[in-house]
């Protein structure tokens, strides 16, 4: 085969984007372009090879009307060598994630070893192939899944026996290999498809039909490009499908509106009678989805407009149309509408035709009239004109008008002087009347449509976006970079004028706003769409400019040779992409943030000749991007897929359209081509940055399995899968439990980045579990390739290594993934068994909580006088903090511990014994020592304990001690647990237990409330599990609370003493985030800053740039102290340790330094919690290092 296709659809979570499907390949020589949902590969028909070889095609650019879910029928034209071509179009789905190839008997297509991918189009699945005259070969389709496995039609093998000359097409069926076959213009066979015999019956007819084809091409809307109804004609006997079972809601009602209504204004009013009817107001976001999707079926013909033997004419559909759209803007206006139903709005409003005063007039459109009845055409064009056109019109409008009066006008123009100018200048008059009634004109078209409502700031904006369009319209230059500053210059007008139109539209539509007005907002809306669409077709552009110029390989060289500046046009790109998410609606703050960023860093050069730095702080930043398409991405999958399916199963759609609705909705929106710069730009970081594309959190050797799952969950794991398995993880937030898919779990691959002091990697160091993140999209489907067969996972600092592992670990090799002694061994296995692979916190041998005294009724503890057996480690910790201030600052290693006291142990049991609740309380422990997790047992009684403990409230005598000696009632502070079964040398419990920030003494209940949450936190199911397995019984666990001044952190930390990933005794690790440390603690998506710093020589090393998207922090003025905090977006242009190399030196220095001191003083390697608060450290928590 000369080359393998440009994009394998079917793949797309290789672009970035989870849970979708794209693959996309850049082979030697070929150019690749991506428009609108369509591929545009380059020159492949002249790499020439003997025998059968892949074509090349062009699929024409979509522009003008919005690109919705279903484009991308765009004209193909062959472009190879003088041998016969063959498209074969095989018209079969699969499933999602998957792809279909063909493997044939021709050395050039595979000879039965290499697979040739087909590309997706939404009328199936097509590969162009060139051969030589009248060769023949054997052939047969298949399906590559997900996991690169390969399934076979069956059958005997398929021959084809190609045509002597020619271009032709050939439709085929999954697993009917003998079916009757037809070349287009050849003789059917049974089985074969037999040699192309008089391919063009008339040459002539031929000549004139490709003329019309041409004329149809330069002329042709969107609108019409996308159709894909039957031939446009008179239909008066109606057929379809309308299944109502097994529906309800919107689409019950859609599909029993659709049975009564033939012609589109009906069934444009079965959609207003929707959007205004009681369903709506029911199940707003339902009702929006079936009515966008319904109307797009329309619009494209899937659904057919039958006339019914009534007369309407257009101003009946212009009517509708306006309290349709009257509807959508009253649901935008409203204050609690949400980004899915903004994001389906955007989809409906281009399915609308307009109604402006010349199209609600009594007799709209009466142009054609007069057409028809010229006297300088030839009568029989008269007649058609008339029928198929005028009359049509005005008996009963609809999409298939507008498809009609595009081919006639292609007729009537294909040869210049057949027909009088005048009136071939009326026809275009009138056709661009009617593109207008539906909305179908081009964006220069809707923009000029603008002027007379735009103010006198708002027309030069609009007149300089319509003259960079123009100027680059008409550029012809082979000068990569002078095109891309012209592709920029017109991106950064669209952008102006695009937040101009939006800041028109924000205040909403007026109750009393007159037709007029109305019918003016509706083109300011379409026009803001249709900017949207002109921005994918931009950034398409500057993607293959950036590719023209080699692409990664080219960005890495160039920052090699400090040129950072080349850099610029991809990272302008990229931020103004961005920005057209956040004005579509999509996370605005976050689009801000990361458009800042993006400016700033391709404004600044490298600092102190730090490459690397400069690198991975880019990366922070692209990875960030990367999470908001991805979270576009889920959005849409949300949405349709199945309320699509339901819909269409019920109308009769076509299963190909129904199963790539979602698809290409994806593919036809701007972050399609984010997640291709996206790619581009980290494949140049890694090489910049010198990495792999993982990161280690636990090194190690593991073999096992190589399993796919969601999320680390119990139940994720078949039942099938026995002996040591390796997990390829999708998604995590940080606080799971490493084995919580199963105790058989030895290594885990996560495909994203995740804190190295997260719980999980916490947990996955105290398991000894391999663990590494994988975040280059490549690299993880290679992986997918290596599912369900034995892998070994190598990491190391140094490297990371995934292969085939024929040989069977030893029984010593699996006892060692089970983390697992002799004589422990059967217990564990039982408890795992039960709690459905909860994982193993530790040899049962080796965890001993610590002994408990209550202290007498309405006690509170100084921080001094809090020991472990009457307030827990981690109080018992803090009060000795307290105590090592005073020594910490004659070593310069000062740091402050946050006044505070302790409620003690036994306090919990006093309230529920004062209450009437203790033998309740007693009674449920008893029972959740045992508790199945089968049918939910184990849950119920979790849920039971949790709310019996969470309605007690502390003693009013404990509240007024903490008031008398110590802290001003209005003082806000942080409750925190300090359990006897956490903070431990063998069990650190770390994230089992709760926190509560913000509250006062003053407003006694939402302090008693949060004491209270902490108690109760005792008894969640993780922390039951965790102590089940750990060999601890549910009734020696108890639960101090300790009270301290709640900090305001502009930084805070997690620092371990010696470092997780290589032991190094010299080296802290620390990791740092903006705000509270609940981000830190809370799996929130995203990575901090990473530092290691040396305890004696004081260098300091940058590891990662934070990109948490939001901080978490106590908001000033907030009068309650409800124990929430608020949460705001992050800009790290404006954070030093983002932008100041010496700021990062000093805080790695002050964290290396203080960690040294409590090393030394407890003796063991500590994991230390804190922040900074001006030129202050502030140590919250210190525990033994897992």
């Amino acid at each position: 085969m000369a080359a393998r296709s440009a994009m394998q659809c079917g793949q797309l979570g290789q672009l970035g984007l989870r849970g979708s499907s794209f693959e996309e390949s850049r082979k030697a020589g070929v150019t690749q372009s991506v428009v609108k949902g369509t591929m545009q590969c380059g020159q492949l028909g002249q790499l020439r090879v003997e025998g059968l070889r892949k074509a090349g095609v062009t699929h024409n650019a979509v522009k003008g009307r919005r690109a919705r879910s279903g484009r991308g029928r765009a004209s193909l034209t062959v472009r190879c060598g003088e041998g016969p071509k063959v498209r074969v179009r095989l018209d079969h789905q699969v499933q999602f994630g998957e792809w279909h190839a063909i493997l044939g008997s021709a050395k050039s297509i595979g000879a039965w070893q290499e697979k040739v991918p087909m590309n997706w189009t939404e009328s199936g699945w097509v590969v162009d192939l060139e051969g030589e005259p009248g060769e023949t070969v054997e052939y047969k389709h298949i399906i590559v899944t997900h996991d690169g496995n390969v399934i076979w039609e069956e059958g005997p093998n398929r021959t084809l026996s190609l045509p002597n000359e020619g271009e032709v097409e050939l439709v085929t069926h999954w697993g009917q290999t003998q079916e009757e076959l037809h070349f287009q213009g050849g003789r059917s066979q049974n089985g074969h498809a037999g040699k192309h015999e008089e391919q063009v019956q008339n040459s002539e007819s031929s000549s004139e039909g490709k003329k019309v084809e041409q004329a149809v091409n330069e002329i042709s809307t969107s609108f019409v490009k996308e159709w894909q109804g039957a031939s446009v004609k008179d239909r008066r006997e109606r057929s379809g499908k309308w299944d109502t079972s097994g529906l309800d809601g919107p689409a019950l009602q859609i599909v029993e509106g659709d049975k009564s209504a033939s012609n589109w204004w009906r069934k444009l009013d079965v959609v207003r009678d929707l959007l205004s009817g009681e369903v709506a107001k029911k199940e707003r976001l339902k009702t929006l989805v079936n009515a966008a999707v319904y109307l797009k079926w329309i619009n494209t013909g899937q659904i057919v407009c039958y006339e019914d033997g009534q007369h309407y004419r257009p101003n009946k559909h212009a009517e509708i149309s306006r309290r349709i759209f009257v509807e959508l803007e009253r649901i935008t206006g409203d204050k609690n509408v949400g980004l899915k139903e903004l994001l389906v709005i955007q989809k409906i409003h281009p399915c609308l035709p307009a109604f402006k005063a010349e199209f609600t007039a009594s007799v709209p459109l009466t142009r054609i009239r007069d057409i028809a009845h010229r006297n300088d055409i030839p009568h029989d064009l008269k007649q058609e004109i008339k029928h198929t056109i005028q009359n049509k019109l005005h008996r009963s409008a609809g999409p298939e008008d507008l498809v009609a009066t595009e081919l006639m006008l292609a007729r009537v123009t294909k040869n210049p002087g057949e027909y009088n100018e005048a009136f071939v200048n009326e026809f275009r008059t009138f056709y661009a009347e009617l593109k207008d009634f539906f909305n179908a004109g081009s964006l220069t078209e809707q923009l000029e449509g603008l002027r007379s409502s735009m103010d006198e700031g708002g027309l030069p904006i609009l007149d300089h976006f319509l003259s960079s369009k123009a100027d680059l319209d008409k550029m012809n230059s082979s000068d990569t970079a002078k095109v891309a500053e012209s592709v920029l210059g017109t991106l950064h007008a669209l952008t102006c004028l695009r937040e101009k139109l939006l800041q028109g539209l924000v205040s909403g539509l007026r109750n009393d706003a007159s037709d007029e007005a109305i019918a003016m907002r509706q083109k300011w809306r379409l026009s803001e769409l249709g900017l949207e669409d002109y921005a994918f077709v931009l950034l398409s552009r500057l993607i293959n400019a950036f590719e023209s110029e080699g692409g990664a390989s080219w960005l890495s060289e160039e920052v090699k040779g400090g040129r950072v500046g080349k850099w610029t046009p991809a990272l302008t790109s990229l931020a103004m992409a961005v920005q057209q998410l956040g004005l579509s609606g999509l996370q605005k703050e976050e689009c801000d943030a990361i458009k800042n960023e993006l400016l700033a860093w391709s404004a600044t050069g490298i600092l102190a000749n730090d490459t690397k730095a400069w690198a991975l702080r880019l990366k922070a930043t692209v990875d960030r991007v990367r999470r908001v398409a991805e979270s576009y991405t889920d959005t849409v999958l949300q949405l349709y897929p199945d309320y699509v399916e339901k819909l269409g199963n019920a109308l009769g759609i076509p299963e190909n359209t129904v199963r790539t609705y979602t698809e290409a909705d994806i593919r036809a929106s701007v972050v399609f081509q984010i997640a291709k710069l996206c790619s581009l730009l980290l494949k140049a970081i890694r090489s910049t940055a010198g990495g792999d594309g993982f990161d280690v959190i636990m090194p190690g050797r593991a073999t096992g399995t190589l399993i796919e799952v969601d999320r680390i969950v119990p139940g994720s794991l078949p039942s099938s899968a026995t002996g040591p398995i390796i997990l390829l993880v999708k998604q995590a937030d940080g606080d799971e439990e490493v084995k919580a898919a199963g105790s058989n779990v030895a290594g885990v691959i996560l495909q994203h980045e995740l804190p190295h002091l997260s719980h999980l990697g916490v947990r996955a160091r105290q398991e000894k579990v391999v663990f590494v993140t994988c975040d280059d999209e490549e690299r993880s489907a290679n992986l997918r390739s290596l599912l369900n067969r034995p892998v070994e996972l190598v990491a190391s600092p140094e490297s990371v290594q995934v292969e085939l592992n024929d040989t069977p670990p030893t029984q010593k090799q699996e006892t060692e993934v089970a983390v697992s002694s002799s004589k422990p061994l059967q217990k564990e296995k039982s408890v795992n068994a039960e709690a459905g692979g909860v994982a193993t916190l530790t040899k049962v041998s080796e965890t001993k909580q610590s002994v408990v005294v209550r202290s007498p009724l309405g006690t509170v503890l100084d921080l001094s006088k809090a020991t472990t057996e009457n307030a827990g480690s981690k109080a018992a910790a803090c009060g000795e903090l307290a105590v090592l201030t005073e020594e910490a600052k004659k070593v310069s290693a000062a740091f402050l511990v946050p006044k505070g006291k302790v409620i003690p142990f036994g306090a919990m049991e006093d309230t529920l014994e004062k209450s009437g609740s203790l033998k309740q309380f007693k009674s449920l422990l008893e029972k959740v020592e045992t508790a199945a997790l089968e049918g939910g047992e184990l849950d119920n009684i979790c849920n039971e304990l949790q709310s019996l403990v969470a309605a007690q409230r502390p003693a009013k005598q404990i509240l007024d001690k903490l008031a008398s000696d110590g802290f001003p009632t209005n003082s806000r502070l942080i409750v925190r647990s300090s359990a006897n079964v956490e903070d431990l040398a063998g069990m650190s419990g770390a994230g089992l237990y709760e926190s509560i920030p913000n509250v006062k003494l003053s407003e006694p209940e939402n302090f008693g409330k949060a004491v209270a949450q902490v108690w109760a936190s005792l008894y969640t199911r993780r922390a039951v599990l965790s102590r089940r397995i750990a060999g601890v019984p549910q009734k020696e666990a108890s639960m101090a609370v300790l009270v301290q001044e709640l900090l305001t952190p502009e930084l805070s930390f997690v620092l371990h003493t010696v470092s997780p990933i290589d032991q190094d005794k010299d080296v802290v690790q620390a990791e740092v985030a903006v705000g509270l440390g609940e981000t830190l603690a809370s799996g929130t998506r995203g990575t901090p800053w990473r530092l290691a710093a040396n305890k004696f020589d004081g260098t300091v090393k940058t590891l990662a740039f934070a990109n948490f998207s939001e901080q978490m922090m106590v908001k000033d003025g907030v009068n309650e102290a409800d124990g929430s905090v608020v949460k705001a977006v992050v800009d790290y242009s404006n954070q030093p340790l983002s932008t100041d190399p010496e700021f990062r030196t000093h805080i790695g220095q002050s964290l290396a330094t203080v960690g040294f001191f409590l090393e030394k003083h407890f003796g063991v390697p500590q994991d230390i919690e804190g922040c900074v608060i001006g030129k202050d450290v502030y140590i919250v928590q210190a525990r033994p290092q897992p």
